[in-house]
This record gives C-alpha cells, sequence and structure tokens, in this order.
C-alpha cells in the first residue's frame, strides 16, 4: 500500500493541468491541422505544446523523477516516482469539437498509481484522486453512488473498436444486462462515475497514459477500478479496464465478461470511506 503522496507534489500535478488548460483550450474549435501517428491515432499541436509544457514544468521543479507521455516518450522510467501525462484523452473528440476529452496526469510511485487529475480545459472541470484521500471535483469532495443490480446500472464504453474479437460478444452480452448504455465519454465517463452519475465504465486496449490517472480517482470516491480479471491497476497490466461505483455490480459485470465468478475486490481496491 503506498504511503501518502507528498503535498508539494499535489500542487505540482495542479499546475500541471493549469498549464495545459489554456494551451488546449486555445486551440479548441480552431480548424487545428489532425496528423495521423503510426498507429493510425489522430494527434494535434495542442496534444504536444500542452505535454512540452507539462514537462518543462517537471524538469524545473522534479528532475529526478521519471516521465512517460504518449506524446514525447519516457525518461528515468526506473525512478521510484515516474509522472504519466495524456495531454489530451479523446483527441477525436478534441478535433470533432466535442468537450469531453480531458487532460490525464498521473503520478506513479514503484510503478503504483498515487495520484490522478481528469482536467476538461473548456468547460472548467477538474476531478482529483491522491491515494489515502478523498476525492475531489472542483475542490469538492464527490463520492459514488450506490447500485447493487446490473438491470438498474448506467454504463458507458467509448468505442467499438476496443473490443476486437471474442471481446465484443463479452462486451455486447454485458450492454444487453444493464438499464442504460451508451458509446462515447473517453475520460470524462469516468469522472461522472466518481462523482456518482454513472454506475460502470468498461474498456479495453487501453495504455497507460490512458487509465493510470482514472485510479486514484475512482478509488478516492470509494469506487473500484481493476482488470477484467479483478487484478488491480498498474504498469504492468493488460489494458482491459472495469470502473464501477459498486462492488456488486464489479463482480457481476466481470462474471459476464470473463465467464468465470469474480473474486470480491480486495478493501484496499474499494477506496476510501
Amino acid at each position: 500500500m503506498a504511503g501518502p503522496v507528498p503535498a508539494e507534489l499535489v500542487v505540482l500535478a495542479n499546475r500541471l493541468a493549469d498549464a495545459a488548460r489554456p494551451i488546449v483550450a486555445r486551440y479548441f474549435r480552431s480548424g487545428v491541422i489532425v496528423d495521423d501517428k503510426t498507429d493510425a491515432s489522430p494527434v494535434t499541436i495542442a496534444d504536444r505544446e500542452a505535454e512540452t509544457a507539462m514537462r518543462a514544468l517537471l524538469d524545473a521543479h522534479v528532475p529526478t523523477h521519471g516521465v512517460f507521455g504518449e506524446e514525447h516518450g519516457a525518461v528515468r522510467t526506473d525512478s521510484d516516482y515516474v509522472w504519466v501525462l495524456d495531454p489530451i484523452d479523446g483527441t477525436k473528440a478534441f478535433i470533432t469539437g466535442l468537450p469531453i476529452f480531458g487532460t490525464l496526469i498521473a503520478l506513479l510511485h514503484r510503478g503504483v498509481p498515487v495520484l490522478g487529475i481528469i482536467d476538461q480545459p473548456i468547460l472548467g472541470e477538474r476531478w482529483l484522486g491522491v491515494t489515502g484521500e478523498q476525492s475531489t471535483f472542483n475542490g469538492r469532495p464527490i463520492r459514488v453512488r450506490a447500485c447493487a443490480a446490473l438491470d438498474q446500472a448506467y454504463m458507458y464504453s467509448t468505442a467499438p473498436i476496443m473490443f476486437p474479437g471474442a471481446f465484443e460478444k463479452r462486451h455486447e452480452a454485458l450492454t444487453q444486462r444493464v438499464k442504460l448504455f451508451r458509446w462515447g465519454g473517453d475520460c470524462y465517463a469516468y469522472g461522472l462515475l466518481a462523482s456518482g452519475h454513472v454506475d460502470l465504465v468498461v474498456e479495453n486496449s487501453l495504455k497507460l497514459y490512458d487509465f493510470a490517472a482514472l485510479v486514484p480517482v475512482i478509488l478516492g470516491a470509494g469506487g473500484l477500478i481493476t482488470d477484467w480479471r479483478s487484478k488491480a491497476l498498474d504498469v504492468n497490466s493488460d489494458g482491459s479496464v472495469i470502473a464501477a461505483g459498486d462492488p456488486a455490480i464489479h463482480r457481476a459485470a466481470i462474471e459476464i465478461l470473463t465467464g468465470d465468478p469474480a473474486p470480491a475486490a480486495p478493501e484496499a481496491r474499494r477506496g476510501v470511506g
């Protein structure tokens, strides 16, 4: 179990989000040029400039820490502390003018996420999660809501492309069991779950920079976030993610996704409160 996060690192994380926010906002709905990366995913100058600004702050204040960014690569990842940056999670939403993308900032301690920020620059919304503390939304404490049955659950997933091959049928089976299912959301859906508006977010094929920041936010709001085998998420996770506000629907969803009975999530994985 990770210890308390030093207060100065929480302050620094917020400064990173503050630095990225005006850069991203300046390019939103501006007709920005879109490039395709080698994996065919889109990237813009907004992604690159926002990450550059955040890395400059890290170099100035914590030069011995590692950094792993989606756009500018990795340095010193063998350090005890590693910052994980995704300047625009949901670039497709960003380039089409939909304000559900976010800047994701995570701090890992020995491979485990201990601090996370989801920042929505256009709406001025920020979720903050820190190990051992209550998660907040714009500075106010938040908590997930109770929902003990799948047939009462609201569920999000970002896109069908996340569920190739056999994963498609497993995911579709789960969508048939919930009360309401919607595509879309990107990282914003996890913020909604932490704030008690959504009950399940199920995704697959994620990279470390896609999920690391989400973990402390969900846990600190009293929720659960694991892989599809109910294992805690860390630097070695396989990219499958299920976040839930209630332990009962977390177990039920995993049984559908895997076909196996799901173990109860350990207390440490249920967050605070």
